[in-house]
C-alpha cells in the first residue's frame, strides 16, 4: 500500500510520555494492582491528580522479561482501594492517570460493545446514534454469485469485517458466538445494556448481535449449505463506505461456514426464544438445515480466493471443531440423542479442545456441552474439563512469567495478537465458571490490563480509551471521515514479532522484542488492524470481571 496515499510519515509516531504502565481505565476494588517499572527503583508512591500522596509501598524487582526486552520492576498496592483517580510515581516517572472504582471499565465496555454499530454494514448511521462518525447507506445493491453471475442475491446487513468492508460467516459466528456467550452467562451485564442503538424491541446487545445474525441467515441456500463470504473483488480503497460501490460478489459456499452457522444458529435460537418464539424457531430450522447439508455432503469443502480477488480468505484446513462445535450446540439446544452422539463421535479428530478462536472452535463446543443441561457422558465432560483446567494452568504459568503479568508466549505476538490476549482470558474465565477456579477473576483481569496500557509500550490498545492510547487503526472509515479522534471502542490487532507490512517493516527495527514490534498508523495492516472478533472477546471478558 503507498504510503503517499496516507500523506503521513513516521513522524507522527508517538511515543509514550509516560515511565510507569498501568491499566489507564484503571482496576476495581478488591482486585490485584500492580504497576510495572521497566528500571530499576525501591520504593513507589500513590498520588492523586493533585499530587498528594494517598499510598506508598516498596517495589519488587521481577529480572529480566524476555518478551520486552524490559529489566522489571513491579510496584504491588493491590491493598489500597480508596476510590478517585490516581497516578504512580517512581523515580521521578509516573503512570497515566488511572481510577479506582466498580464503575472503571463501565465505559470501555460501552465503547467496544457499541464499536459493532459502527461497523454496521447496509444501512446509514444516523447522527442521533452515531454523532460526528454519522454516515450514508452502503453495499445494498444486489450481489451477483461469483460461480454464476446470473444469479444475483440480497445480502445486505452484517458487521464489516475488519478494516476493510468484506463480510465473512466464519468470522461473524465467532464473534456473534463470544457475545452470545457474554449474554448468556453474564445477564445482569448485558440485559440492561444500553448502547444508544436505533429502536427494537430486544435488550440492546441482542439487537445488535442480531443485526449480524440476520445477514447470516441471508448466506444460507435453500439446501442449508452456506456461502463463505460476501465481498468486491478487491479491498476498497480508503474511502467512506456508501462511496465503496464496486460490484459485491457472494462466493463460493464451505463446509466450514456451513458449520458456523448451524453453530451460532442453535446457540441463538436458545437465547432469542423468550423474546421472539419464531426468530428463534427460523434460527433452530437454519440450524438443522445446515448440518443436514454436511451430514448429506460429508466431503470437506474448503475455500481459497478466486484468481483476481484479495479479499480476506478465512483459511482452514479442515472443519473438524466447527462440524463439533455445531453439534455441540444443537444438542444443547434440542436434547437429541441423534446430535449427541455425533458430537462424541467428533469430538476426537485431533483440534484444540480450548480454542475460542474463528480458526479452531473446539472451546466453544466444549463450553455448549458443559453448561448444558443434557444428559452428559461422564468421560466426555471429565475430558473437557481437564482440557479446560490444563489450559487455564498453563496460562497461569506464562502470566506468572512474565513482567507484564500477560499470559502470551513470544510466538504468539503475530498478527492479531491482542486476539490471542483476549481468547486467553476468555479460557481463563471459562475455566473458572466450569472448573470452579478461583484465581481466575486475577488473571483474566490481567490480560484486559495488558490490553489497556500494562505493557512494554504503555499504550491502550483500545481506541478513546486512556491518555496513551491508539488512536490511527487500519480501518477505512476512521481514516476516511476526516475526524482526528477514532470512534471509540476499536481493539487495535497489537504488536507483531513478524511485522508483515512495509509500514511496519520500515519502522520496527530488526531484532525489536516481541512486545514492543507496534506502530499506531493507518496503513500498518499486520500491526494495527481492528476485526470483529478482536472486540467480541474483550466484551467477554469485561462483561465477566464486573459481573459481580
Amino acid at each position: 500500500m503507498d504510503r503517499k496515499y496516507f500523506e503521513r510519515d513516521s513522524s507522527h509516531l508517538r511515543t509514550t510520555p509516560f515511565g510507569i504502565f498501568t491499566d489507564q481505565a484503571g482496576y476495581l476494588p478488591g482486585s490485584e494492582k500492580k504497576a510495572v517499572l521497566p528500571f530499576e527503583c525501591e520504593s513507589f508512591e500513590i498520588t492523586d491528580t493533585d499530587g498528594r500522596i494517598h499510598f506508598s509501598g516498596r517495589t519488587e524487582a521481577f529480572g529480566f522479561d524476555g518478551c520486552s526486552g524490559d529489566e522489571v520492576c513491579i510496584a504491588d498496592f493491590s491493598g489500597f482501594n480508596e476510590e478517585g483517580t490516581f497516578r504512580v510515581s517512581a523515580g521521578g516517572k509516573v503512570s497515566a492517570c488511572f481510577r479506582i472504582g466498580a464503575d472503571v471499565y463501565d465505559s470501555v465496555l460501552y465503547d467496544v460493545t457499541r464499536a459493532f454499530y459502527f461497523l454496521r454494514c447496509g444501512c446509514g448511521l444516523g447522527e442521533e446514534h452515531a454523532g460526528v462518525y454519522a454516515h450514508g447507506r452502503c453495499h445494498c445493491a444486489p450481489a451477483v454469485l461469483f460461480d454464476d453471475p446470473r444469479v444475483t442475491l440480497e445480502v445486505s446487513g452484517g458487521w464489516h469485517d475488519a478494516g476493510d468492508y468484506g463480510r465473512y460467516v466464519t468470522a461473524g459466528a465467532c464473534a456473534a458466538a463470544h457475545l452470545l456467550y457474554a449474554y448468556k452467562l453474564f445477564p445482569g451485564v448485558f440485559g440492561k445494556l444500553e448502547l444508544n442503538i436505533p429502536e427494537s424491541p430486544l435488550p440492546d446487545f441482542l439487537a445488535e448481535i442480531k443485526y449480524e445474525l440476520d445477514w447470516m441467515l441471508k448466506m444460507q441456500r435453500p439446501d442449508g449449505a452456506v456461502y463463505h463470504k460476501a465481498t468486491t473483488m478487491q479491498h476498497a480503497p480508503f474511502v467512506m463506505p456508501e462511496e465503496d460501490n464496486a460490484q459485491m460478489y457472494v462466493f463460493r459456499i464451505s463446509t466450514m461456514a456451513t458449520a458456523d452457522l448451524a453453530a451460532v444458529s442453535a446457540l441463538a435460537s436458545g437465547i432469542y426464544r423468550p423474546f421472539d418464539a419464531d426468530y428463534a424457531d427460523r434460527l433452530a430450522e437454519a440450524a438443522v438445515r445446515a448440518i443436514e447439508y454436511i451430514e448429506a455432503n460429508p466431503e470437506f469443502v474448503g475455500f481459497t480466493n478466486p484468481p483476481g480477488c484479495n479479499t480476506g480468505g478465512y483459511y482452514e484446513r479442515d472443519a473438524d471443531s466447527n462440524i463439533f462445535w455445531a453439534y455441540a450446540e444443537l444438542y444443547a439446544l434440542t436434547g437429541e440423542e441423534r446430535y449427541h452422539r455425533a458430537m462424541l463421535e467428533a469430538k476426537d479428530k485431533g483440534f484444540p479442545l480450548t480454542a475460542f478462536g474463528y480458526g479452531e472452535l473446539g472451546g466453544l463446543g466444549v463450553t455448549a456441552y458443559l453448561l448444558c443441561d443434557r444428559a452428559k457422558d461422564e468421560a466426555a465432560a471429565a475430558q473437557f474439563k481437564a482440557a479446560l483446567a490444563e489450559r487455564a494452568d498453563e496460562l497461569r504459568r506464562v502470566s506468572d512469567g512474565c513482567g507484564y503479568g500477560v499470559a502470551m508466549a513470544d510466538w504468539e505476538y503475530c498478527w492479531g495478537s491482542n486476539m490471542n490476549v483476549m481468547k486467553n482470558g476468555m479460557l481463563t474465565a471459562v475455566n473458572g465458571i466450569i472448573n470452579g477456579d478461583g484465581s481466575a477473576r486475577t488473571y483474566a483481569a490481567r490480560q484486559i490490563h495488558y490490553l489497556l496500557g500494562t505493557n512494554a509500550l504503555g499504550i491502550s490498545y483500545v481506541t478513546g480509551t486512556g491518555e496513551f492510547r491508539c488512536n490511527y487503526p487500519h480501518l477505512r472509515p476512521a481514516f476516511a471521515d476526516g475526524i482526528e479522534e477514532c470512534m471509540p471502542g476499536m481493539v487495535s490487532g497489537g504488536a507483531n514479532r513478524r511485522p508483515g507490512d512495509p509500514f511496519a517493516k520500515e519502522v520496527i527495527p530488526e531484532g525489536t522484542p516481541p512486545m514492543k514490534c507496534y506502530a499506531d498508523d493507518t496503513s500498518s495492516y499486520s500491526l494495527n488492524e481492528i476485526t470483529i472478533y478482536w472486540n467480541s472477546p474483550t466484551v467477554f471478558l469485561l462483561g465477566y470481571l464486573l459481573d459481580r
